[in-house]
């Protein structure tokens, strides 16, 4: 196959989309330029790459092999120009974070700590749910993850940089509020809101009240933190959140800590790559930064 470089950059461009516009929008090319290439491609391979249903455009057989292979290639060109740079010390390059949502409200001070101790190298966050997180790390997409509990069936390599306190929260006129020694079958009474299935809190919940035998009973699920805190706020129920997330509503007295017997709950969070990775220079100074710094940030 007489394959060239900008044709399979433009042809992942098009797989990930799976649009020809969107794809000539990030490219900041035209949509016959990228339809010529991807077509020149097609003819080079010898067979279709992509199937048109009505509007729809989807992979073929072959597309799927080939984006699968094209990946791997424009890795490994990423790495090589990493390893390059390397040479000329660690004052360039490109970082792809990605993170839990809930290490986001302490994820942007890294970064910017980072950023002033290597003004050079571009970085780019990520913020998403754990389901999200587990698929790039499958997909080995991203330099370097933050999140809580790793999955376990993955292959990764990880170390824990920093302790993540879950705490029971409530409304400031909660009965419970300012009372002291909440047992666990007391507070198995409450309706709690929680994060959705898969959620790395929602995990370390349900495994918590399952070792003590007794019954979480769910009110409400939401994906994000901050709507968990509006309904615990109106009165919605209560609710386990990183402490993390609660600093500004503590302070200004929207929401109460209940004093439950076993919490704080002590989790960590870790950071985590694919077993094997080949960390670039950037990505070596950014884990070293973390595990040195993130405690005291």
């Amino acid at each position: 196959m007489h394959v060239t470089l900008r044709q399979l950059h433009v042809f992942q461009a098009v797989a990930r989309h799976l649009s020809f516009t969107r794809a000539a929008e990030e490219l900041h090319l035209s949509q016959p330029a990228v339809s010529m290439q991807v077509r020149q491609l097609e003819e080079s391979v010898g067979l279709p790459l992509f199937e048109k249903t009505g509007r729809q455009i989807s992979l073929t057989e072959a597309g799927h092999e080939l984006n699968h292979y094209s990946q791997n290639i424009c890795r490994e060109l990423d790495e090589a120009a990493e390893v390059m740079e390397s040479m000329k010390g660690v004052n360039s390059g490109h970082l792809k974070i990605a993170v839990a949502s809930t290490i986001n409200y302490f994820a942007p001070r890294l970064l910017a700590a980072f950023s002033k101790i290597y003004p050079g190298i571009e970085l780019s966050l990520l913020v998403t749910n754990r389901e999200s997180l587990v698929q790039l790390l499958k997909e080995n997409e991203e330099d370097l993850v933050l999140m809580g509990l790793p999955p376990e069936e993955m292959e990764l390599e990880w170390e824990p940089f920093m302790e993540n306190p879950l705490v029971v929260i409530a409304a400031p006129d909660h009965p419970l509020a300012g009372k002291k020694n909440i047992s666990m079958q007391e507070l198995a009474e409450e309706t709690f809101v929680i994060r959705e299935t898969g959620s790395g809190t929602r995990i370390a919940i349900e495994r918590l009240f399952d070792s003590a035998g007794l019954k979480l009973k769910s009110g409400m699920q939401m994906t994000r933190n901050e709507a968990i805190k509006q309904a615990v706020r109106a009165g919605m129920g209560v609710s386990i959140v990183s402490a993390h997330t609660i600093e500004l509503e503590l302070e200004t007295g929207r929401l109460a800590i209940l004093d439950v017997d076993g919490f704080p709950l002590i989790r960590h969070w870790h950071l985590v790559h694919r077993k094997g990775k080949r960390l670039s220079p950037a990505a070596r100074a950014f884990r070293d930064f973390v595990m040195e710094n993130a405690t005291s940030i």
